[in-house]
């Protein structure tokens, strides 16, 4: 009998581990299928962008793809970047044109500005003071719409003067530092002077020049947008 009972004791242990695996199997297989069944976690929206600018901006002499925005774009988005980015580069504007035009150009749901303008200021030796000043309103009313700024800098040329081109020169760093937005130093940082990659004006980068500038802006531009999409959360 207790040989017996043994044996019994036996069965009902191995009976009672056998019952075990197989509600540890059946709540795998569905917590598998809740699992598959479950919606996929929607993608992050795409960051709405506005390139606000010039004909730098606007591409100026290049098809409509090899303009500076569209190729960020698609730059961006190879990185696994997603942006929704909106051209509003226009040929001959200056800083105070741009303010002018800055409340129908960047439309409600704006996440970013890439503020790229003064070359046309710098050409025609304005004043510094008032290309600042259209700058430094257009950065307030940018801020008052809680739209992150990614300010690009440009430099005189040398033909009106060091003093002038002191002047002029000092304005980006010295906004970015009074607005708290960062600076990209030198919009056609790599392309300016350099032949091969601007057209025949001297002045307008080639799809080539585009390119450059896109790759130089690359790692501050993805600083900028990871920025922002932090914020979001």
């Amino acid at each position: 009998m207790a040989s017996y009972g043994r044996s019994a004791r036996g069965v009902e242990g191995s009976f009672a581990n056998f019952v075990h695996i197989i509600v540890l199997i059946l709540a795998f297989l569905m917590t598998g299928q809740a699992l598959a069944q479950a919606p996929a976690a929607a993608p992050a929206k795409p960051i709405k962008i506005v390139a606000f600018g010039d004909s730098l901006t606007a591409g100026l002499g290049l098809s409509a793809n090899q303009a500076f925005p569209v190729r960020l774009q698609k730059a961006l988005e190879s990185k696994g970047i997603r942006v929704d980015m909106i051209n509003a580069g226009v040929s001959g504007d200056t800083a105070s044109g741009g303010r002018d035009r800055l409340d129908w150009s960047i439309p409600e749901g704006t996440e970013a500005v890439i503020l790229e303008l003064g070359a046309n200021d710098a050409m025609r030796g304005t004043d510094p003071n008032v290309t600042r000043a259209a700058l430094s309103d257009i950065l307030t009313r940018l801020k008052a719409r809680k739209i992150a700024v990614l300010l690009c800098g440009m430099l005189a040329p040398p033909n009106y003067g060091a003093d002038y081109a002191d002047r002029f020169n000092a304005i980006y760093p010295e906004l970015s530092k009074t607005f708290g937005v960062p600076l990209y130093a030198f919009f056609l940082e790599g392309v300016a002077a350099d032949a091969k990659l601007n057209q025949k004006d001297g002045i307008h980068p080639t799809a080539e020049g585009v390119d450059t500038i896109v790759k130089n802006m690359l790692p501050t531009l993805e600083a900028f947008l990871g920025t922002i999409a932090g914020q979001r959360g």
